[in-house]
């Protein structure tokens, strides 16, 4: 490739319809690739950003089994909310497509074909996980196990969510049927594998060798460690009946890997974009001139940087991408996100309880963007990275400088006097920026690049706060002029510098300052090499806040969310107590248990948990002691029937005498429960038996 490009094709890693968008996936791949497509936009690039819903693969018609609906209304229904919230947050794909389009069919299969017809593939009988009982064979998703690699026991049959790897179903330990839970045996089937061994060499040229300067430390390292482990021919193939048919003789029943078509889906995405832009799409895909990066989460490493390169390098018309700077993976307060537990933070639903702050979400996953390891998203970090940074430093700013024109000026920009040391000291340094924050994002440190953009805005609160205008217009209104104009171009800069990062907050702030945005607006470069970027005599519009302050309300019903997430998980995988030892019919009937009702009950004086009872039980009415006051009320509890031990030896609990025991159970959130009868007539003495 070029040292100039003359086009770039940015990918973005397909949203797979089993589930909406979280934090984890804009964390680690479209936030990022985001900022660098308009970056790139902003430098007047040619710039092709593809993506699409990615809508095959077993997943797909498991989650639509347990939904009770059909794969296609599955699908149709994730993509929907998917490419609309991506819409919604302003992620500006070129083209946002689907595999379940026909272009994207037409290309796959052609892409198959070529392989096929030059020899690339190698058709073998294998021994495949089959399940007798469901009749089937399983595929990857379809399998689960325990990890070989870390222990982890919920393995899928392609990938360890625990530990990242990437594995075959027949390397799962344990492994047993997700479909009906039973263990797989091992039958024949016949299949087209790509030999990956075959390209070792050229993995380790192109990357291991070219790429160990530029690309980042972890994906080199995965890269790395699995071409010296050795790498083996894949399946390119499926037996399932969900996904793009094999279009070649024998290829019956099977359809193409999910992982082999979805990658394809860039290229269908960018064909889709070229006919409607009237360009040509072999431009963005075979040209020497053109720059490709795809922008991926660590868990899809060995597919864009060993399986997809293959196919490229095989089908051999292609470029190969210049980087994959691949993040790590984003944990929810302290734990593994996670779309089947439902512990995550949805895009669609965080745009719903905080309306009108998209960029408060960018600039937190940006700020804690998990670059170089993992990293970790907390409600409370958020709350603080807006009230803190955005309100307290860029808001406070602005503020600062638009109110005081207003107020001194009517909104018209003065002109200013000789500059002082300090100013021309402010201005150069804001010339340095839009350099600075470009070299941190041509290397793919957004993390960097926006703490930088920051430091722009803390240049300009530091400069307002040392020169005291609003002090300085009693006894120098003619120095204030000055510092009015240098604080106007500071403000007109963060307008420009910060539409990648903080996209919604950029096109306000051109609002208020009267700037034009879109195609006619200050171009990025522009900052550096102009002297003037707010002119002397331009009017700007009044004061609105960029940024509000978020209470801590908010946060709390976020985290309240989440523990309610966490109370019916732990219900779910809540183990029954195991069965005590075994007891006689005699040892049962001894035990007297009657129909009963609560017909008083206090608290017990210095004590958490117990209350007193008085108790109607058909035959006396007594006092029962029972550890209920954490779970109950006296007042909700009068009136309850209730199952009595009758004739359980009387004890004393803090002096009182309790003369029975009251039957209690938990529910799934572990709150206590009365064991009662359903009918209403039944009477009180009632023997239970």
């Amino acid at each position: 490739m070029s040292n100039s490009p003359q086009r770039y094709t940015i990918t973005a890693a397909l949203p797979y319809t089993n589930g909406p968008i979280h934090i984890g996936h804009l964390a680690g791949v479209y936030v990022p690739a985001d900022i660098y497509a308009r970056y790139l936009r902003m430098q007047g690039k040619d710039v092709a950003f593809v993506c699409g819903s990615d809508e095959h693969g077993a997943a797909i018609p498991m989650k639509a089994k347990k939904e009770g609906i059909t794969p296609q209304q599955l699908i149709d229904k994730y993509h929907g909310i998917i490419k609309q919230s991506f819409l919604d947050f302003g992620v500006t794909f070129d083209n946002y497509s689907r595999t379940s389009n026909e272009i994207h069919h037409e290309t796959a299969s052609e892409f198959f074909k070529k392989l096929y017809a030059g020899g690339k593939f190698i058709e073998e009988t294998t021994e495949q996980l089959y399940d007798k009982e469901a009749n089937q064979f399983l595929a990857d998703r379809f399998v689960t196990g325990t990890c070989p690699k870390c222990g982890h026991p919920e393995a899928y049959g392609d990938q360890c969510e625990s530990c990242g790897s990437s594995l075959n179903a027949t390397d799962l330990i344990n492994p047993k049927s997700a479909i009906t839970g039973a263990v797989p045996s091992m039958k024949e089937t016949r299949h087209w594998f790509l030999p990956l061994d075959q390209y070792e060499e050229f993995l380790r040229e192109w990357i291991l060798k070219g790429h160990k300067k530029d690309w980042k430390a972890n994906v080199y390292g995965q890269v790395k460690s699995w071409v010296d482990e050795g790498l083996r021919a894949r399946a390119v193939t499926r037996d399932l009946d969900w996904g793009i048919p094999v279009p070649v003789e024998g290829g019956e029943g099977k359809v193409l890997y999910v992982w082999f078509d979805a990658p394809i889906g860039y290229i269908s995405s960018t064909k889709e974009w070229a006919a409607r832009e009237g360009k040509n799409w072999e431009d963005y895909w075979k040209k020497d001139d053109t720059k490709m990066v795809h922008f991926i989460g660590k868990d899809n490493i060995v597919f864009h940087c060993i399986i997809f390169p293959i196919m490229l390098k095989a089908e051999g018309s292609y470029i190969l991408p210049e980087n994959v700077p691949a993040n790590e993976f984003l944990n929810l307060e302290g734990k593994k996100l996670s779309t089947s537990k439902n512990w995550a933070v949805w895009l669609h639903e965080y745009l719903e309880d905080f309306p009108n702050q998209q960029d408060v979400l960018r600039y937190t996953l940006t700020a804690n963007a998990p670059e170089t390891k993992d990293n970790d998203f907390t409600w409370k970090d958020f709350q603080s990275r807006n009230n803190n940074e955005l309100v307290a430093i860029f808001g406070n700013f602005i503020n600062r400088a638009v109110v005081l024109t207003d107020k001194y000026y009517e909104g018209v920009v003065p002109v200013s006097g000789d500059f002082t040391e300090v100013d021309e000291q402010t201005l150069a340094a804001v010339k340095a920026y839009p350099a600075v924050i470009a070299s941190s994002i041509e290397r793919y440190r957004f993390r960097e690049a926006q703490g930088e953009l920051m430091n722009l805005a803390r240049l300009g609160n530091k400069y307002l706060a040392d020169e005291e205008p609003w002090k300085v217009v009693k006894t120098d209104p003619e120095r204030v002029k000055t510092v009015m104009f240098v604080a106007l171009q500071i403000s007109a800069a963060l307008a420009t510098l910060s539409e990648p990062f903080l996209p919604f907050t950029s096109e306000k702030l051109k609002s208020i300052l009267n700037v034009p945005s879109g195609e006619s607006a200050l171009k990025w470069e522009e900052v550096s090499e102009k002297d003037t970027l707010n002119p002397a005599g331009h009017k700007i519009g009044k004061a609105e806040l960029l940024f509000s302050k978020i209470e801590d309300e908010q946060i709390q019903q976020q985290l309240d969310k989440l523990e309610a997430t966490k109370a019916a998980n732990e219900a779910d995988t809540k183990i029954a107590e195991p069965q005590k030892e075994e007891s006689t019919f005699e040892d049962f009937t001894k035990m007297d248990l009657r129909v009963g009702t609560i017909v008083e009950a206090k608290k017990m004086p210095k004590a958490d948990k117990l209350m007193v009872l008085k108790v109607d039980t058909g035959i006396d009415v007594r006092t029962i002691v029972s550890g209920i006051s954490k779970s109950f009320k006296p007042e909700d509890i009068i009136g309850k029937k209730v199952t009595v031990m009758v004739n359980l030896a009387p004890r004393k609990l803090r002096g009182v005498e309790s003369q029975g025991m009251i039957l209690m159970t938990e529910n799934a959130e572990g709150k206590l429960v009365f064991l009662n009868p359903d009918e209403e007539d039944v009477k009180n003495g009632t023997i239970i038996s």
